[in-house]
């Protein structure tokens, strides 16, 4: 497949005159620039200004060569990073134009064992993510960073607010879980929040998320795909979004999380959604997703490839009883660096890379004290 016939190079001005910086580490799809060999690339960034089934956010979609005017400003940090910059997507007549085009993108990367970050516009265009690996029969684990669960209904026309909706209702469906961190019960439907329950996804309140953030650890590192919409940040750090609110994720918050998900090795596909240009504050926001995705590239080049459902060896194993549920669990924990999973009784062929269930010490001490930790009660009824 020839990806440069969907793209269109950046116009963004590069400057490139400090040798430390991250642009010296890219290979750029630009005016000046042809579109880049992709041999022996590790990611590669697709601008996509698509906004038309945004939510309140129409303006979106000027948001790819702002964001890279930041992050190439950047220095690099210790690791050497190969990435190529594909420039933008050409806009196709309608939304589902620019779906199918992206997930023909994503897909013909993650098949050259590249990984794509979109840099949206709009939130939707998760979407084109699920299908690229929906289209390979991938079971899906899907991660996102937002405010709102972005339901919706599934019979009307998908937005930024619906996305997810589309996905649980396809058919054949490759969604295995969704998890959602940072969500606001007051910006949230209680029919949704009991939604999440009867489908045994996992939803993780903005307080409880704030009080042990390395919990979430484990949930981003079970994930084949993130997404992230901006306005999970609190507004006077991420002003660039008219869905943000004066409560949220600090800045701080955001990088750490993303820097999981670039150590997880089953991170396939992160996008980075919903940040409006017009309403920034001297380029506040889109310097923020700068450090992110910087963030993120850190933690890619910091990744150990332990694979415990084929590493076993790697691992020290525990088996703890949980006498009053007549249940035993079994625990791992890496040798390397201490990481920990816990077995899910289940179609270990049919869900190999799923069975293993990224956990952290905490679960393995509520194991200890006689109770079934809460992640692998809800983990278990997946499989049911």
């Amino acid at each position: 497949m020839d990806l440069k016939t969907y793209l269109e190079p950046t116009l963004f001005a590069i400057d490139d005159q400090l040798q430390t910086l991250m642009i010296q580490g890219v290979s750029v799809y630009s005016e000046t620039d042809k579109f880049p060999d992709l041999d022996d690339i590790d990611m590669a960034i697709i601008g996509v200004p698509e906004s038309r089934n945004a939510w309140n956010n129409a303006k979106c979609n000027d948001a790819p060569d702002i964001i890279r005017e930041h992050f190439y400003s950047l220095h690099q940090g210790e690791f050497k990073h190969k990435i190529a910059d594909l420039g933008n997507l050409k806009i196709g007549q309608s939304p589902t134009d620019t779906y199918a085009a992206l997930a023909d993108i994503v897909g013909g990367l993650i098949d050259a064992n590249i990984l794509p970050i979109v840099l949206g516009g709009s939130q939707d265009l998760t979407i084109a993510t699920y299908n690229a690996l929906a289209n390979r029969k991938q079971i899906i684990n899907l991660f996102a960073l937002d405010n709102r669960f972005d339901l919706g209904d599934p019979e009307h026309d998908i937005t930024s607010r619906s996305y997810l909706s589309k996905m649980i209702v396809s058919q054949p469906n490759f969604l295995f879980t969704y998890s959602n961190a940072g969500f606001q019960t007051y910006l949230v439907d209680r029919y949704a929040i009991q939604l999440m329950k009867n489908l045994n996804f996992d939803a993780y309140r903005l307080g409880v998320l704030r009080q042990s953030i390395q919990e979430i650890e484990p949930v981003v590192r079970n994930a084949d795909v993130m997404s992230v919409d901006v306005s999970a940040i609190r507004k006077s750090d991420a002003p660039g979004n008219p869905n943000a609110v004066a409560t949220g994720l600090f800045g701080e918050e955001a990088s750490q999380i993303m820097r999981y998900a670039g150590r997880s090795e089953k991170m396939r596909a992160i996008g980075i959604y919903e940040y409006n240009p017009s309403l920034d504050v001297d380029g506040q926001t889109a310097q923020l997703i700068g450090i992110m995705l910087w963030c993120f590239i850190e933690g890619f080049y910091q990744r150990k490839h332990e694979y415990p459902y084929k590493d076993k060896e790697k691992l020290t194993k525990y088996i703890v009883s949980v006498d009053e549920e007549d249940q035993e669990i079994v625990f791992y924990k890496s040798k390397t660096t201490d990481r920990w999973w816990m077995e899910i009784p289940g179609n270990e062929d049919k869900y190999q890379a799923h069975y293993m269930l990224p956990c952290s010490y905490a679960d393995y001490e509520q194991a200890m004290q006689n109770e079934l930790p809460d992640r692998w009660v809800t983990a278990l009824a997946r499989f049911v």
